[in-house]
């Protein structure tokens, strides 16, 4: 305890060297706090896009139209299943308004089904959700580069069939698949383009928030044999890897930023330590062992870590629950959505807020102390004493 005291009180004599030291834990605390909340916010937006508007929590479909998603490797007959779904049926079609033409995936839903499980039918800004055949919702860029309005005819043609469908909505959704290809129309219309008896594609399951992995796992031990099951982690495709390749390079490189900290801390108590040694001497003359002498170096060094951690910890969780609750990032994801509108990215993004970003933030602290330990404290434990006190 009399050493803590002895520590704490060096700490708060030396002002400035502890406002030095405080500073630099400060700025390392808030950039991991931030860090680890941006990421983890940026991998919620995409479950949260992929789950609710572009894909599903998990979905089921044969092997064979994983492997290939033509509507011949779809579904003949429904499965029965635990947990709530709506059959789609998804096939490339050729889209030609009375002005344009372009090729994309079009999605046969049923409405009711959908409302239940997708967030899509919620987003219609424009006229009405599906309510039966021969209508047809599209996302509000695809209309604009269509040149189609609500209430005007598009012709769907597979190369099998064509059909004449009325657009009834559109969507703006937020989610860049949806509002740049989105193309749902009623599950009867596309069962006609695809023929051959084809019921659907796919099911889309609905599965709890953060239980997407494990219901798909629940259901392929249930499943009959050629249906697979996928949670919504497995339906992001690309923008999967590139998540995890950026936590893959930001997680090093914040151990470096931890790293170039504590070694910040350490040369500056390394300093001081060096300015210090006749008053070491004295203390040891005194009666502390240089061991003590040494872990008190150490604990200046964790208390002056200690300061600016909790300042760190104030100021970083203060900038997470304000950018978890305003869209700061909007403008960044909306130029994201333009430069990539295949990928599924959302057009806001809010930084995750977790408890346990504290305690990477305390790595810091404690590799300062053992550093402390290790190099300033070594110059106390090989201290000449009667060198230092004789001032030589």
């Amino acid at each position: 305890m009399t050493l803590l005291r002895l520590a704490w009180r060096n700490v708060m004599r030396q002002r400035r060297r502890t406002a030095l030291l405080s500073l630099v834990v400060v700025y390392v605390t808030v950039a991991t706090l931030f860090l680890f909340g941006f990421l983890d916010g940026y991998g919620e937006s995409l479950v949260d896009a992929y789950a609710g508007y572009v894909e599903a929590p998990v979905v089921v479909a044969k092997e064979a139209w994983w492997e290939d998603p033509d509507p011949e490797n779809g579904l003949m007959a429904l499965p029965s299943l635990p947990e709530p779904f709506t059959p789609r049926l998804s096939l490339y079609a050729l889209l030609r308004s009375p002005y344009r033409s372009e090729g994309g995936v079009v999605l046969g839903v049923d409405p009711d089904g959908e409302r239940r499980l997708s967030r899509v039918p919620a987003k219609v800004k424009e006229g009405r959700w599906l309510s039966g055949p021969g209508e047809v919702v599209l996302g509000h860029r695809l209309a604009e580069r269509l040149d189609v309005r609500l209430g005007e005819r598009l012709v769907l043609e597979t190369g099998k069939a064509a059909l004449g469908l009325s657009v009834v909505g559109i969507v703006r959704s937020g989610v860049s698949n949806v509002d740049f290809a989105g193309v749902y129309l009623h599950l009867e219309d596309a069962r006609r383009l695809a023929g051959q008896g084809i019921l659907a594609t796919h099911l889309a399951v609905w599965a709890p928030r953060g239980r997407e992995e494990a219901t798909a796992l629940a259901l392929n031990a249930l499943l009959p044999q050629g249906l697979r099951a996928k949670g919504v982690w497995d339906l992001m495709g690309p923008i999967r890897a590139d998540y995890e390749g950026s936590r893959l390079f930001y997680i090093p490189l914040m151990g470096l930023f931890m790293l170039l900290a504590a070694v910040a801390v350490v040369s500056t108590t390394y300093v001081s330590v060096r300015e210090r040694l006749r008053e070491f001497a004295v203390g040891e003359s005194l009666g502390l062992t240089p061991l003590r002498l040494a872990v008190g170096v150490a604990l200046e060094a964790a208390l002056a870590s200690g300061v600016g951690l909790v300042l760190g910890l104030l100021l970083g969780y203060a900038l997470l629950a304000y950018t978890a609750t305003h869209d700061v990032f909007g403008p960044l994801m909306r130029l994201s959505v333009e430069l990539l509108p295949e990928s599924g990215l959302s057009e806001h993004l809010y930084t995750a807020v977790r408890p346990v970003y504290a305690l990477y933030a305390f790595l810091v602290v404690a590799f300062s102390g053992l550093l402390a330990w290790l190099f300033p404290g070594r110059l106390v434990l090989g201290l000449d004493l009667p060198r230092y006190l004789k001032g030589e």
